[in-house]
């Protein structure tokens, strides 16, 4: 099981990925849409990290 903080931390970047592509298409000027863009693709970025430190953290366990 992935240690609760990676978890925890994987569920805030769920979070804040869908918060910020919900404020880039609701974005009136063009450079704000284009940063909430960048932080949502940022998110997702590291929500991917964080899944994979998850799959490594329960490997990690089942060879203990």
């Amino acid at each position: 099981m992935p240690d609760p903080q990676t978890e925890e931390l994987r569920v805030e970047q769920v979070r804040r990925a869908k918060r910020e592509e919900d404020q880039a298409r609701d974005a009136d000027q063009q450079a704000a849409a284009k940063a909430h863009g960048r932080r949502a693709e940022k998110a997702g970025y590291l929500r991917e990290k964080l899944a994979e430190r998850a799959k490594a953290e329960d490997e990690a366990t089942k060879g203990d």
